[in-house]
């Protein structure tokens, strides 16, 4: 069993647009304990199998698991066979960065099955090929990640605190809030400062520096996350935020009663609510 666990933005700082059409980005990111689990098998044919708890996911090659051991058998010319059952956790097209860590789950897992010796920043560099939050959650960190995703520069733990995770009903596409970006009205977040805060583990001021230059996009198109956001910080939380692209909105929380107060605040205003720890 390999576990995956959500990723969250600290920060998101969106740079610039490069010539190959990809946006050059600066984002601080954590892991936290919502978390999908695979479990993988060899079986005698030579092809990959995917089951899955969620009945509208796929299970073809559209399926970022299925991508990433498809590159892994060609690349290392592996003739075996897997079947790998995914149990989610973690809601899909959430700005969790669910396909992901599954990819990079998967990814782990056959470095040791299939003792192909990788290390962690060769795993890595294969999750690049397969998506761009792949290469931060095969190592599942507190991270500085640059670039489009590929550069990934682990960091301090995060300060522990409790997290009031909510996912609105609705999906988002990343590919289409991307596409409606305008540079000109980005905020942009101090991601060295928030680099620093949790260097130095001092809570207060990672809150303060908390940021993210979709907000303002993803919020146009669905004003449900400023609520989400308002709702946090009225019922306590100490900063409130979108993870990614959205629509998920998550609170940080130092202490549980407060946590706890949010999560039951937001129950009945949104299906998915999880109330988890930060991972180290």
């Amino acid at each position: 069993m390999e576990k995956a666990p959500a990723k969250i933005n600290l920060g998101l700082d969106i740079l610039g647009k490069r010539p190959d059409g990809l946006h050059e980005l600066a984002m601080v990111m954590a892991s936290i304990d919502l978390a999908d689990r695979l479990y993988l098998e060899e079986i005698p044919e030579d092809r990959i199998i995917i089951e899955t708890n969620k009945a509208f996911l796929p299970t073809d090659k559209k399926n970022h698991v299925y991508e990433a051991l498809d590159l892994v058998k060609e690349r290392f010319d592996i003739k075996k066979g897997l079947r790998v059952k995914i149990h989610k956790e973690i809601p899909v097209a959430a700005g969790l960065g669910g396909g992901s860590t599954d990819s990079a789950a998967a990814l782990r897992a056959v470095n040791r099955l299939w003792n192909l010796g990788l290390s962690i920043e060769e795993v890595a560099e294969l999750g690049a090929e397969v998506g761009s939050d792949v290469p931060y959650c095969v190592y599942g960190q507190t991270s500085l990640v640059e670039g489009f995703g590929e550069k990934v520069t682990p960091i301090a733990p995060m300060p522990q605190c409790w997290v009031v995770v909510v996912k609105p009903r609705m999906s988002v596409s990343t590919r289409t809030i991307f596409a409606k970006i305008v540079m000109e009205d980005l905020y942009h977040p101090d991601i060295a400062s928030l680099v620093s805060a949790i260097e130095e583990n001092d809570y207060q001021k990672m809150t303060e520096n908390l940021g993210n230059s979709m907000e303002v996009v993803t919020i146009k198109k669905h004003p449900v996350i400023q609520q989400l956001k308002d709702r946090m910080m009225k019922y306590g939380a100490d900063a409130a935020m979108m993870s990614g692209s959205g629509p998920t909105v998550y609170a940080l929380c130092r202490k549980y009663s407060r946590a706890k107060h949010v999560f039951n605040a937001l129950k009945g205003f949104c299906d998915e609510v999880y109330l988890v720890r930060t991972l180290k």
